[in-house]
Parts: structure tokens; sequence; C-alpha cells
């Protein structure tokens, strides 16, 4: 597996080693991975210009691929040494940003998510997408200005979006990745929280857990572009994180129940969340 080391990923592995699944890890830094010790870890480099070797899977009998450990031209070379290494099935964490129209073309997040699912589609690997919505643990960028200014600032403030539990989105993987009989290929999944939520709903959550009462402060667009890029992120990825509610409100407030069909358990609360969670912001 890819991303081993994400948030999803060690949620990932944890549950896959309580199953009894043998787990083999790919990270570029072995020694700084802090997996567990029933993991296999194998250093791999994802780079836009590393040729991933087949024998990094073989004897794997499915594979779960994170583009945020590999990047789109890395992963569609992965899927190539995927398929060569002999492998049944590939899992992606993809994006709910994939619409499969071409307004995929016009957003740089979808975009590079539409690029390696058309690419593991033409692979003849069996597949199954598990397209997360908004990833609760974004929130953890929050952490520094609840602590010290108690205000947070950002775009789109009557924005609804359902943050997702990383184990929600792991235990869906899981789920696909020990699949024997089927169930799961050719499936896309979409997964998110059970509830829709602004950013002062959230922060409101974060406040009780807490004990303190953070508020949200609207920036325009420009003002949280600058933001964005301030800290380090691609222009088009800003670009699109700003524009996925105010162009697609109804596509950013969905709630699925996808995880609960997939893996029998209701999807966890942003609440449940920020209790997983609540030393990050103490």
């Amino acid at each position: 597996m890819t991303g081993a080391t994400g948030n999803v990923g060690r949620s990932l592995v944890d549950q896959l080693l309580a199953r009894d699944a043998p787990v083999r890890a790919l990270t570029r830094s072995p020694e700084r991975a802090g997996l567990p010790e029933a993991a296999e870890v194998v250093r791999a480099e994802f780079g836009a210009d590393d040729e991933p070797s087949p024998s990094l899977f073989e004897g794997a009998d499915a594979v779960f691929l994170n583009l945020a450990a590999t990047g789109p031209q890395a992963g569609t070379r992965l899927v190539d040494a995927v398929a060569k290494a002999g492998v049944r099935r590939v899992v992606l964490l993809s994006s709910a940003g994939v619409t499969d129209t071409p307004a995929d073309e016009h957003n740089a997040i979808a975009h590079m998510h539409a690029v390696v699912e058309r690419a593991i589609r033409a692979s003849g690997l069996e597949w199954t997408f598990v397209r997360g919505g908004m990833f609760a643990t974004n929130t953890l960028e929050w952490a520094e200005a609840i602590r010290t200014t108690g205000v947070v600032r950002g775009p789109g403030a009557a924005a609804r979006s359902a943050p997702v539990h990383e184990a929600d989105l792991a235990a869906v993987a899981a789920e696909a990745l020990l699949d024997r009989v089927g169930t799961h290929d050719g499936q896309v999944y979409l997964v998110t929280g059970p509830e829709a939520l602004t950013a002062q709903q959230m922060l409101d959550v974060i406040g009780a857990a807490t004990g303190r009462t953070p508020r949200y402060e609207e920036l325009s667009r420009d003002e949280a572009l600058a933001a964005m890029t301030a800290r380090g992120l691609p222009l088009p990825f800003a670009e699109a994180l700003v524009d996925w509610s105010a162009k697609s409100p109804d596509r950013a407030s969905a709630v699925s129940r996808d995880a609960e069909r997939v893996t029998g358990r209701p999807a966890r609360t942003y609440a449940e969340w920020v209790a997983d969670h609540v030393a990050d912001f103490a």
C-alpha cells in the first residue's frame, strides 16, 4: 500500500492487521515510518520521474493507492507496475470532486484523480474507487489559530460540508481490499461524514471539546488564495479548494451513506473525530 504513514494510511494499516491481513507498506523513509512491527515496511520512491518496479508488488493480492503519496504522474506509472506484477485489484483513494464529466478538466484536484481513475479503468485490473469528501483532518490546520487568537480565517462562511473521519475512509478501503467475491469490483463509493456543517459549526464542536470559543472570520476569494499559497499550496489546488463549495454547493454539502452500506456501521460524526483528536487542539 502507498500512503501508509498518512492519516488514512495509518488507520488502514491498523484495521488490516486487526483482521490478520498481511500488509506491505511502501514509504520513502522506513526508518521514520513508525508503523506496527507486524507490517512489512519497504522503501519506495514515487517522484514524478521515478519508474516503480513491479517487484514492489510481487505476491500482493491488492494494492491501496493514495495520490497524496505519489501524485498523478507517478500514480499512473504505479498502476502499470501493479498490473505487470500480477496484482488482482487496486483500491484508489479518490476525491468527491470527480464528476466523470468534462468539468473534471477544470478543477486541479478532480483532474489529478480523474486521470488516475481512467488509467485504472483501462488497466484490466479489478478496481474500487473510494471518493472521499472533505477530510476532517483538514481542520487540523485550524489548531494553531484556535490556540493563539481564537479566530480561524477562510473562505465561504456559509458553505457546508460533511467532514469524514479517516477511520471511515480506511474502513471502506479495507472492505474493498479484502473482498474475495467481487462485491466491490467496479464500484465507486462516495464516503462522507453523516452531517453537513459550516465552518463555524465545526468550530463550535471543537470549542465544546476544548473549553474554548473559536470563531470563523470569512475571507474574500483573493484573500483566501493568498493565504493558501503563502502556506505553500500551489495556486491551482488553492483555487480548486476555494471554488469547490461556491461552484458546486450541492455536491460539497452532499451526505452519502456509502460508508454505512459498505461497513455495516454508521459513519463517525465530526464530534467523534474531534474527540479522537482533541489533544491536537488543546
